[in-house]
C-alpha cells in the first residue's frame, strides 16, 4: 500500500513539473506573442487538463477519488505557478490566479478522470 502511495505521489509530482513547464513556456512565449496571450484561458486550461491526465497515467489502478486528486493538484498546481508568472510579467491581473487557478483545476480533475478511465491499459 505505501508503495502505491509513493508510485500514485511521484507520478503526481512529475505531471506537475511538467505541466508547470508547458505552463510557464506558454506564458512567455506569450509575453511576446500577442497570439499566444490570446489563447492563455484555452491552453492554460488544456495543459492542466493534459497535467491531470499524466498524474494518473502514471499512477496503476488510481482509485477515482485518487485520480481527481491527482488531477486537480497537477492541473491546479501547474496553473497557478504559470499565472503567477504571467501576473509578474503584469500579462494578466492578480485577479486570474484565484479563478484561473481553480479553472485549471477542474480540467485537472477532469484530465485526471480521462486517465483513470481511458489511458489505463487493461490486464
Amino acid at each position: 500500500m505505501a508503495a502505491d502511495t509513493a508510485a500514485a505521489s511521484s507520478s503526481v509530482t512529475r505531471a506537475t513539473v511538467i505541466g508547470t513547464i508547458l505552463q510557464v513556456a506558454m506564458v512567455v512565449a506569450g509575453h511576446s506573442i500577442p497570439a499566444v496571450k490570446e489563447q492563455f484561458a484555452l491552453g492554460g486550461m488544456t495543459i492542466s487538463a493534459v497535467a491531470g491526465f499524466l498524474a494518473t497515467r502514471g499512477a496503476a489502478g488510481a482509485s477515482v477519488a485518487g485520480a481527481a486528486k491527482g488531477g486537480a493538484i497537477a492541473g491546479g498546481v501547474s496553473a497557478f505557478l504559470g499565472i503567477l508568472v504571467s501576473t509578474l510579467l503584469k500579462d494578466v491581473p492578480a485577479s486570474v490566479l484565484g479563478f484561473g487557478t481553480a479553472g485549471s483545476a477542474v480540467t485537472g480533475v477532469i484530465g485526471g478522470l480521462l486517465g483513470r478511465f481511458v489511458g489505463q491499459p487493461r490486464g
